[in-house]
């Protein structure tokens, strides 16, 4: 039988062909329970006439092991939101999972527990959750702690309740301070995405670097996260004459600063060096081109599921891990000129 051009075939597919039951099929693709010859034969005989490749439901069916994974994040948009995601599936995929995709629409306690009543309808092997926001960490407190879950963050910190993947975003912040002071700026501006907790991420690494250089800690300026958010914020920073550098939170903050300079006739590095954050594609081909903090959102994503993998295949709560950034210079910083 040709399957070529017509939907996979699957283990119902196969006991429909060999003439047998579906359980007849799952002992004979598992080995676990002795068979016949002649069903053995029947079965494999069907499996290769149809083409039979066995996808992860199948394998669920047939090794009696749960392979769906729930993933919950706030924005599947955002460049590290979708990054990450992208490294999870990838990841999942290569083990032999699935992955459901649950949006928590806001950090309402009814809709997050709204959203994990709904994946907790499927039989799940386990959970990640991307911790970026403060729906992320308060989907993360609203799982049961029967149900293995890692999470998936920037912002490092001490080991909890459940293991984490972390990107370290506060080493960002401080190198990319540190290499701006480095150019002789007298100090950084910075403007901040939201931040989940005091003392923690790409905002607190900017802080730390300019006390431990002795240099002026300028008032914080908080934006969002879009180009629109760093253009407003960047009224309030360019009033003043003595910026010479400016950190972003994420690259589409630095998108939105540059306008703002652009506008006001100020030249890019040579008056102002603006620095941004996450390296994302647009990054290079802006013009000036955005000296950025690079985080490895996809190598996120894979080292989170592979966390989870490893917890599920070994009934051993994982350690946590870290990657540290880099920083990519450009040409949207230069040497202050004194």
């Amino acid at each position: 039988m040709n399957n070529v051009g017509h939907q996979q075939a699957g283990l119902v597919d196969v006991a429909q062909q060999a003439g047998v039951s579906l359980s007849t099929v799952s002992r004979v693709l598992t080995g676990r329970t002795p068979v016949s010859a002649k069903l053995r034969e029947k079965v494999l005989a069907a499996v290769a006439a149809l083409d039979y490749r066995p996808n992860a439901a199948a394998q669920a069916l047939v090794n009696g092991r749960t392979t769906t994974v729930a993933v919950f994040a706030r924005n599947t948009i955002r460049y590290g939101y979708a990054a990450t995601l992208q490294g999870i599936e990838e990841a999942a995929r290569a083990a032999g999972y699935t992955v459901t995709i649950t949006v928590v629409e806001s950090g309402d306690p009814a809709h997050i527990q709204a959203a994990v009543n709904q994946a907790l309808s499927q039989q799940l092997a386990g959970a990640v959750v991307i911790e970026f926001d403060e729906v992320g960490i308060a989907t993360l407190e609203a799982l049961p702690e029967s149900l293995p879950v890692v999470a998936a963050a920037g912002a490092r910190r001490p080991r909890g309740a459940r293991p984490h993947a972390f990107l370290d975003d506060y080493r960002g912040g401080r190198i990319a301070t540190e290499y701006l002071l480095s150019l002789g700026h007298r100090t950084v501006h910075h403007i901040a995405i939201p931040a989940t907790r005091i003392r923690t991420g790409r905002a607190w690494g900017w802080r730390q670097a300019l006390q431990d250089a002795g240099a002026p800690v300028p008032k914080l300026v908080q934006a969002g996260y879009s180009p629109a958010s760093g253009h407003e914020a960047a009224q309030a920073v360019l009033d003043d004459p003595d910026v010479t550098a400016v950190l972003c939170g994420n690259d589409e903050l630095a998108i939105g600063v540059l306008r703002a300079l652009q506008e006001r006739g100020v030249a890019v590095p040579r008056q102002i060096s603006v620095v941004g954050f996450d390296d994302q594609p647009f990054a290079q081909q802006w013009f000036p081109s955005l000296t950025t903090v690079s985080q490895d959102f996809i190598g996120l994503g894979q080292r989170t599921f592979q966390l989870l993998e490893s917890w599920l295949r070994t009934g051993e709560r994982p350690k946590d891990t870290a990657m540290s950034p880099q920083l990519i210079v450009r040409e949207s910083t230069s040497e202050q000129v004194r």
